[in-house]
């Protein structure tokens, strides 16, 4: 039996729930099922074309709500999860009890634990420190900024690498390996090791030129990557370099989109009031409470600075 996965791509969480789903189907659902995986990115024009569910039994996880009728499990939990109010309509009305939501829980990958041992009896402790580790990526439950961007723990490595590298191959390769090994052990491997090195110093890299690029001004940090060939970047870094910020909006370029990133300083002095998700939902994006996004179409540059511009201007007030 084939089945599909897509999930979200280049995201700790969207990799890790993949794999937590797969031993959790093979485990209690389909024992001898043929996992195929597809990355999934938030684009300006968000569509879930037919051919993406060419499996047996297709799935989603940590990413968007589709109506196809090929769809068989759902899991997410990002505030906006839906596309299109016919969306929500249509999840609300169909009440399948393969297709769960719930915005309460910090990552996805928890969430799918939780409900494998709730309804199947399913449990996997070799997987606790991954289900541990996607909160803590996820949520950003980290003590503090240094800790999130000096990538001491291998999760963190491993973060690196999921988000940084191109295509999705490497991310998929990861999902195989998240199933069945240790995160310690996986970023030892030699193939790991092999694409995290040059990342690392890339990292090391984006600290710097965001240093020299980013600018704090009524506790929110500003910068634009347009040049800096930065396609993803540690989103903590902007609160390393500026604790005192409570907000960040950037803009960065890349071969599919031109992105808006909005996020909220988790150690910041004073808590955040803000839900940036419905704030970048009123731009056609989305995302948590804490931490949202707006994907324009490649090129549109100019559209997102004032974008960006007008969400820093909203979040000052």
């Amino acid at each position: 039996m084939r089945l599909r996965v897509l999930y979200h791509d280049h995201c700790f969480d969207g990799a890790a729930s993949a794999a937590f789903f797969s031993r959790f189907i093979r485990g209690s659902v389909h024992p001898d099922a043929d996992f195929h995986y597809t990355g999934m990115a938030h684009r300006a024009s968000q569509i879930f074309e037919d051919g993406l569910f060419d499996g047996d039994v297709n799935a989603i996880v940590d990413f968007k709500y589709s109506s196809n009728p090929k769809l068989t499990w759902w899991f997410d939990h990002h505030q906006s999860a839906f596309l299109t109010p016919e969306d929500a309509r249509h999840f609300q009305e169909e009440h399948s009890p393969l297709k769960m939501y719930d915005p309460s829980y910090k990552s996805c990958t928890s969430y799918i634990c939780a409900v494998a041992r709730e309804k199947w009896g399913f449990t996997a402790p070799d997987l606790d420190d991954l289900v541990y580790w996607a909160n803590i990526v996820d949520g950003a439950q980290y003590p503090d900024a240094k800790t999130a961007v000096e990538l001491g723990a291998p999760a963190m490595k491993l973060t690196l690498v999921v988000e940084s590298s191109k295509g999705s191959e490497t991310v998929q390769r990861l999902i195989q390996y998240m199933q069945r090994m240790p995160l310690k052990d996986i970023i030892e491997l030699p193939d790991i090791q092999e694409i995290f090195q040059p990342l690392y110093e890339r990292h090391v890299n984006s600290v710097n030129i965001i240093r020299e690029r980013a600018s704090e001004s009524g506790g929110v940090i500003t910068f634009d990557l347009t040049g800096c060939d930065l396609e993803g970047y540690n989103k903590f870094i902007p609160y390393y370099l500026h604790p005192e910020g409570i907000y960040t909006v950037s803009v960065s370029p890349s071969s599919f989109r031109t992105k808006i990133s909005v996020g909220s300083n988790p150690w910041a002095a004073v808590e955040p009031t803000h839900n940036l998700a419905t704030i970048c939902e009123r731009y056609g994006g989305g995302g948590h409470a804490r931490v949202g996004a707006i994907s324009l179409e490649p090129g549109q540059v100019e559209d997102a600075r004032k974008i960006a511009a007008e969400v820093a201007a909203e979040l000052r007030g």
